[in-house]
């Protein structure tokens, strides 16, 4: 019931905010559009992202362009290139601008400082903020009546990956077993310290997987370096590159590979991002050339359209679909409503949930495995 109530006084909150941004969406529907509206001082909505050059953040970007656009909302886009100070500015340089909406893609996951300091700036002026898809803490949303958050469970994920692994490993134990010892060898691409999908992605994708391998009198997953406690691997510049896991595959395959009878059998990727990078490795060492020989089952998260295509050529095994257009349509969907959800939209508990106690609306995750799953 809580929620409920939190609704109710939401959409009273934001009631003048909507009026305006319809105003100023009807009166000149002709300038909609595009980052490239950056020298307007009439935008209403201005959203931040932590960095363009991830490749689902781009996906989101694209899809909430397009659905921003079709509802007649003025918009600008800023990238942060994944520096908190840049965005912070950058949302100071919204407010001056007039903003009547926040839509932010926060850089720094580690603590409360920087959600709570465009909360405080935000707070100042009265403009609604929408922080999404990197999680803020729920001390941080409540602080503010006019703020929610758009993303997904983040554990969900982890389970989701974990159960696909653990499936696919119980189906094809001995092809991925390359030397035969009963076990299978892997390696683990974290991407960003401090992230709570990087975090219970690398956690519950091996408890999963271990779970199902147990259950079918498997021993558990081997991390391929002994010497390595934490049992991942991380992107030094926090950005879940393709780059960084292409350099690391190719440095662990010159130590772990089949000639030395250690060969890593397993690769797994908290995003597409980084899977595409081990596959380029593999690929370059002679590997998911797309054939049925020599291959190494590779997992990530997000459905990319690359990772898509890779699956597709057999150069990839599967990956866990964030849905990039159910996020957009429900940012999309706040923003024109003043914050204010739609209940039959909510409703579709196959795309959405909201949490009963904080103003967070979580988005499905999916099993992908080709054109075929769900």
């Amino acid at each position: 019931m809580q929620i409920f109530k939190r609704l109710i006084c939401l959409a009273l909150a934001f009631t003048l905010c909507l009026a305006v941004l319809t105003s100023c969406s009807r009166e000149n529907t002709k300038n909609t559009g595009t980052g490239s509206q950056a020298q307007s001082k009439n935008t209403d909505v201005h959203v931040f992202y932590y960095s363009y050059s991830d490749t689902y953040i781009s996906s989101v970007r694209t899809a909430l362009d397009k659905r921003l656009s079709d509802e007649g909302i003025k918009y600008q886009d800023y990238d942060a290139n994944s520096n908190q100070t840049t965005q912070t500015e950058q949302v100071q340089t919204a407010i001056t601008k007039g903003a009547k909406l926040l839509i932010v893609n926060i850089v720094n996951t580690g603590s409360d400082d920087a959600a709570a300091g465009i909360i405080e700036l935000a707070k100042d002026k009265n403009i609604p903020v929408i922080f999404f898809n990197r999680e803020v803490s729920d001390t941080v949303v409540k602080s503010y009546d006019k703020c929610a958050f758009v993303g997904t469970d983040a554990a969900e994920a982890g389970y989701m990956q974990g159960d696909m692994i653990g499936d696919y490993l119980i189906n094809n134990y001995n092809s991925v077993d390359l030397n035969g010892d009963g076990k299978i060898s892997y390696i683990m691409f974290k991407g960003e310290e401090g992230n709570n999908e990087a975090i219970y992605r690398t956690k519950y994708s091996v408890e999963n997987a271990n779970k199902i391998l147990k259950e079918n009198g498997k021993p558990e997953l081997d991390f391929y370096d002994s010497s390595n406690t934490d049992r991942y691997l991380v992107d030094k510049d926090g950005k879940w590159s393709a780059t960084a896991s292409s350099e690391y595959m190719t440095t662990a395959l010159s130590s772990y590979n089949e000639s030395k009878n250690n060969m890593i059998e397993l690769v797994i990727c908290n995003n597409d991002g980084m899977a595409e990078g081990a596959v380029s490795a593999l690929n370059t060492a002679g590997y998911n050339l797309g054939g049925n020989d020599k291959y190494i089952p590779v997992f990530g998260v997000d459905a990319t359209d690359a990772a898509k295509q890779l699956i597709s050529e057999g150069k990839m095994t599967g990956t866990i679909k964030q849905d990039a257009e159910g996020m957009s349509e429900a940012i999309s969907h706040l923003a024109k409503n003043g914050l204010n959800p739609d209940k039959e939209l909510m409703a579709d508990t196959d795309k959405y949930n909201v949490d009963e106690d904080v103003y967070k609306v979580r988005i499905a995750y999916g099993i992908y495995l080709g054109e075929n799953s769900k």
